[in-house]
């Protein structure tokens, strides 16, 4: 072998190994089977999501993870026929999603295994995690699931912020109730004051009148 091809496969083995460091989780799937047509709608589909879809050697692929904690995909026959890498970013299902439903729908390819958040998974739980929702629709049910309590609790709280003007004009209310009370004599007082002086105004010149006849 030449020296430029040893360098180019080691540029290819560096690539995967990048790769696999990089990514929240990579899928290994067989794509034989597909056209080149549905090959480029599957790249297409997987692109949208944020992964990337790439061909590679298995034993590339076994180079670049010897060593590393990726190594467990080379075990059994996961790394055997025909292999292709789907690389997912921070929405770790994205890639299983995708397969999983392009699996579905052309009836060809089927998983080997994966890797999610460096554990190594093998076919059949690389299956079931594709069933998991994506990061975005995980978020938006647990935003829903807890709407309801939190639209419950601010209408709680509004309605105790409107009752408490209230409370306090009634608590007013009571404390003015005595005062009240207490002021009403002083007003009796005060009304019966004018006619007393009204009573004695009138009663002295009268008997000053009488006074002066007898005299």
């Amino acid at each position: 072998m030449s020296v430029e091809a040893k360098q180019a496969k080691q540029v290819v083995i560096d690539e995967i190994k990048e790769k696999f460091e990089k990514a929240g989780s990579v899928v290994v799937v067989d794509y034989l089977g597909l056209s080149v047509l549905e090959a480029d709608d599957l790249r297409k589909q997987l692109r949208e999501e944020g992964v990337d879809y790439t061909v590679y050697k298995n034993t590339l692929i076994r180079r670049a993870i010897d060593g590393t904690d990726f190594a467990g995909l080379a075990e059994g026959d996961i790394l055997k026929g025909s292999t292709a890498l789907a690389f997912s970013g921070e929405d770790v299902t994205a890639a299983a999603r995708v397969l999983s439903k392009v699996i579905k729908d052309i009836k060809k390819m089927s998983f080997k295994g994966g890797v999610v958040e460096g554990t190594v998974y093998d076919k059949e739980q690389i299956e079931e995690f594709s069933n998991i929702p994506g990061r975005d629709t995980l978020i938006a049910r647990f935003m829903g699931s807890i709407q309801s309590p939190m639209t419950k609790l601010a209408l709680t709280l509004k309605a105790i912020a409107e009752a408490m003007p209230a409370e306090a004009a009634a608590a007013a209310e009571e404390k003015a109730e005595p005062a009240k009370e207490e002021a009403a004599p002083a007003e009796e007082k005060a009304e019966e004051a004018p006619a007393e002086a009204a009573e004695e105004a009138t009663e002295a010149p009268a008997e000053e009148a009488a006074e002066e006849k007898a005299e």
